[in-house]
């Protein structure tokens, strides 16, 4: 890498995720409520807005693993693009740092292959309730994004993500079901 380039800051970083997957779903939920000290745009892989912002990307590429580019169209794929992706992050930094050793990319790189196998296992279908997690009604029905209906009583707080609420309306009167 020519030595200029090395200085340039990263001023944006473009994650393609498949929309696709119920556990990308929930992972570009997770990266959209983090604080960011490089802003993260969020794209579908192999979307037509994908291929309008980065014409020259193998869009076909993008859904078998996980791809990032920056603003200066640096691409990082499989664990380097986890790496880039929680550097961005104010939380993550030091994480990120720690993962871009020779062991710590290691470590990510599993993760990016235990990732991809979890992606593998539920891409094309959303996932039933794990048993003993959500409500009753909710335990056939698919998650990531597809499962929670206020109707059920599933109430969005964006500090603190999904939270279930017997009879949709929480502690309405003072009066609240425990489980």
């Amino acid at each position: 890498m020519p030595a200029e380039a090395a200085r340039v800051p990263v001023r944006g970083l473009t994650v393609l995720y498949d929309a696709d997957c119920p556990p990308c779903a929930f992972l570009r939920d997770w990266l959209v409520r983090q604080p960011q000290l490089v802003p993260l745009a969020l794209v579908p892989a192999g979307s037509e807005q994908a291929r309008r912002l980065l014409p020259g990307l193998d869009h076909a590429a993008t859904l078998d693993e996980i791809t990032v580019v920056d603003d200066a169209g640096q691409v990082y794929r499989d664990a380097a693009a986890w790496v880039v992706t929680l550097w961005a992050l104010r939380r993550h930094r030091a994480l990120a740092h720690r993962l871009s050793t020779p062991s710590g990319l290691r470590l990510a790189r599993g993760a990016a292959l235990a990732a991809a196998k979890w992606r593998g296992a539920h891409r094309g279908r959303a996932p039933a309730w794990p048993t003993p997690y959500g409500p009753p009604q909710a335990q056939d029905r698919p998650w990531g994004g597809q499962g929670y209906r206020r109707a059920d009583g599933w109430v969005y707080d964006p500090a603190a993500g999904w939270t279930y609420r017997p009879g949709g309306d929480g502690c309405a009167g003072g009066t609240c079901a425990t489980r």
